[in-house]
């Protein structure tokens, strides 16, 4: 785990939120909770493909019909 840390400003009243939400878990502090939290965030952003809804899918194989690339 990294061992060098930063400040981040974040409004008071989300503080007082985390804090309360916190309450009686495992979660030691605020700072560990966000931490926590921004690591599971970005870990799904890397897990997740970019996916074409089915109507971005439509579009593009209309685009390759109109370019002649598919029948």
């Amino acid at each position: 785990m990294d061992k060098e840390f930063t400040t981040i400003s974040i409004p008071t009243s989300l503080v007082k939120q985390i804090e309360e939400s916190i309450q009686g878990t495992d979660v030691s502090s605020v700072s560990s909770y966000i931490a926590k939290i921004v690591r599971e965030a970005l870990s799904k952003k890397d897990a997740e493909p970019d996916v074409f809804s089915k109507e971005d899918e439509e579009k593009v194989k209309e685009r390759l019909k109109a370019l002649g690339y598919i029948d």
